[in-house]
């Protein structure tokens, strides 16, 4: 009797056994989870296809967060108690008419308090940002707030990390949060140093074994900075050099804002949460909250939007702002892959006439991203929305715009990542003369841009649109 043949083969039906077992067992617990139908479908493929790497990427990347608060609602009262109070203080704001239900759905879902009287500037490339952000933090007395997701090891992180640790010797104040995986190639030493210079600076949601699968997939995308309360940073930008420098095959494109005013207030609000999840302090005294007096005409609020929110409170807001847009609503994002209901937004908004407008980046950082972004451009092209490609280099920007009165630039791309698994930011302003000038900058893009057409678009090589679709299956996941 062969016995070396039927432990062979009894080996065999145990591994079988167990290895479709895991593999259905892995797929009935995305189908307990209640997830988005288009996302359970997609990872349901994933597994019955390519069952080891799909085992792999749930693994890192499927597994939901257990939604729960960041902070108890009595420290979140007292957190907000400046901002509230400076917000009642207001003696009369006005919101568009059109804008009203968008800012209302903020406050009710996000309680983002809209704030008048600011002064917007708006940069358009990374030498005026870190020219205008060092000058900022070099006038700094009492505090210095920062959080980005990617802060580099590399000429432009290296000098702005100096210009920090120049200023901790002074006695200011400095806090900075930087996100693991958007920092995990720099070395630890980079941060030690600011350490060891008193900067209080902390790693978002660090990934470390057995931890690591549990962390990775939430991510804080968001770029803030304030300082001494009075003035505040949002955008795209990251520190790092190829926000200047760009690529050898063309400039890098974004957009962010420098606020000076009470929306401050929106932006410290969201910083000292963070801090407060990443260090455990809750750090409530008016010193970071200063009486601020009207710098402007701008009226901004500042939204953020987190995995463990009840609520996607940005991409609601987006749904609402786009299908109530009369006009025009015009969009710009490195990435397009939209949601359900933003795809079902402007594809409504195009068929009622409305003048909607969609830039990306003719070439991308990301091939994978790039491919999943065209497959959604017949959907949109079909129901009317104009498509240009950017063609100067990487458009990384992420600004809207509509009507001559609604207007926001930030972390969020329009894609599944910010509006499901990212901690982003974004700076709404409802005022006319802040959206002309967003208008305006985005017309100028135009002009740097070929449109897409769809009798051209649906006439590329069938292997092209191949390489799309399978792609797309897995946009969901991106």
């Amino acid at each position: 009797m062969d016995w070396s043949g039927i432990f062979n083969e009894i080996f065999s039906v145990i591994y079988n056994i167990l290895y479709f077992g895991v593999i259905i067992g892995m797929i009935i617990i995305v189908i307990l989870d209640n997830r988005n139908p288009v996302k359970t479908m997609a990872w349901i493929l994933v597994l019955s296809f390519l069952p080891l790497v799909g085992l792999v990427f749930y693994f890192f990347f499927g597994r939901s967060t257990r939604r729960e608060r960041i902070i108890s609602k009595k420290s979140y009262n007292r957190l907000m108690k400046k901002p509230m109070a400076e917000f009642v203080a207001q003696e009369s704001y006005e919101l568009p008419a059109d804008q009203y239900q968008v800012a209302q759905l903020f406050r009710n879902t996000n309680q983002a308090l809209p704030f008048e009287g600011n002064e917007v500037d708006i940069y358009t490339d990374g030498y005026t940002k870190l020219h205008a952000l060092i000058r900022e933090m070099m006038r700094a007395k009492h505090h210095i707030h920062l959080e980005y997701y990617i802060f580099e090891n590399d000429p432009v992180g290296r000098l702005v990390r100096d210009v920090l640790i120049e200023k901790a010797r002074q006695g200011v104040e400095v806090r900075l949060i930087y996100d693991d995986v958007g920092c995990w190639h720099v070395p630890n030493r980079f941060f030690e140093e600011m350490v060891e210079a008193g900067i209080n600076a902390r790693a978002f949601l660090k990934v470390r074994f057995p931890l690591f699968t549990s962390k990775v997939n939430y991510r804080n995308h968001r770029k803030i900075v304030v300082i001494d309360g009075r003035v505040g940073f949002v955008g795209g930008m990251n520190i790092a050099l190829r926000y200047m420098r760009g690529f050898d095959w063309g400039i890098w494109r974004d957009t962010h804002v420098m606020i000076k005013g009470k929306a401050v207030h929106g932006l410290q609000t969201s910083f000292l949460l963070d801090w407060f999840f990443v260090d455990q302090t809750l750090l409530t005294s008016s010193k970071f909250f200063p009486a601020l007096d009207s710098k402007g005409d701008s009226l901004a609020q500042i939204v953020t939007s987190e995995p463990t929110a009840e609520w996607k409170e940005i991409m609601q807001g987006l749904c609402l702002a786009i299908c109530s847009a009369k006009e025009y609503f015009y969009i710009q994002t490195p990435y397009f892959l939209p949601t359900e209901p933003i795809l079902a937004a402007l594809q409504t908004a195009a068929l009622a006439g409305v003048d909607v407008r969609l830039m990306l980046p003719e070439h991308a950082d990301s091939t994978i991203t790039h491919l999943a972004s065209r497959s959604y451009l017949k959907d949109v092209l079909k129901a009317g929305v104009k498509v240009f490609f950017y063609q100067k280099g990487f458009l990384h920007s992420k600004l809207m715009v509509s009507d001559d009165a609604l207007s926001t630039v930030g972390s969020t791309n329009m894609d599944f990542r910010s509006f499901e698994h990212n901690f982003e930011v974004n700076a709404f302003m409802y005022d006319e003369p802040t959206a002309l000038r967003m208008k305006e900058i985005f017309l100028q893009d135009q002009r740097d841009s070929i449109p897409v057409y769809l009798k051209n678009w649906e006439k590329r090589p069938t292997g092209q649109k191949v390489k799309e679709s399978v792609v797309r299956v897995l946009s969901p996941l991106l």
